[in-house]
């Protein structure tokens, strides 16, 4: 059967971390293709046309969750890719950017602190399903946008088979 297991999985090693380093942002259609890894379909070693991934380094309280949806009623399984990102201090060229994010549905590359990277929103994109551009009331409180972008997709996020320019990105660095 298809859905049938095929490997288990031991304890692994504690040498991994939490938290993200970069998100690429890719508008929407611009991911013409993509080439799976020859062994692993859950890997992507090639996406074509070439596509500007815009890059925002991130640090700090930002997150990337998978939520499974499944229902033995409806016999559907979907994946509900959340990314929640706190970017720091108000500009005005930030604010169009935000602006841009929030009426688009791009592709994300999300890259962990662990080196990975996933496609989040391959199929979909994912949307601004909410978020902050807030002031702060202390001198020391945040100052700058908070977004929460969702993606519903019928597989997890794949990872990407080498660095973000290996599989084919062009990356577009941040001012």
């Amino acid at each position: 059967m298809a859905c049938d297991l095929s490997l288990g999985r031991l304890e692994p090693c504690k040498d991994s971390v939490g938290g993200l380093k970069n998100l690429y942002f890719v508008n929407f259609g611009d991911i013409t293709g993509t080439t799976p890894d020859a062994t692993n379909p859950d890997v992507i070693d090639a996406v074509a046309g070439s596509p500007n991934a815009y890059k925002y380094e991130i640090k700090g309280a930002s997150s990337f969750t998978q939520n499974i949806q499944s229902s033995r009623d409806t016999g559907t399984t979907a994946f509900e890719q959340v990314i929640e990102v706190t970017l720091k201090k108000l500009s005005v060229a930030d604010h169009m950017q935000i602006k841009l994010l929030a009426y688009g549905r791009p592709h994300v590359v999300v890259e962990d602190n662990n080196g990975n990277l996933f496609l989040a929103g391959l199929e979909h994109g994912c949307d601004v399903t909410g978020g902050t551009i807030v002031t702060g009331t202390a001198m020391s409180d945040l100052s700058g946008y908070t977004l929460t972008l969702t993606g519903m997709e019928k597989k997890p996020a794949n990872f990407l088979g080498d660095s973000i320019t290996g599989v084919g990105f062009v990356v577009v660095p941040g001012a």
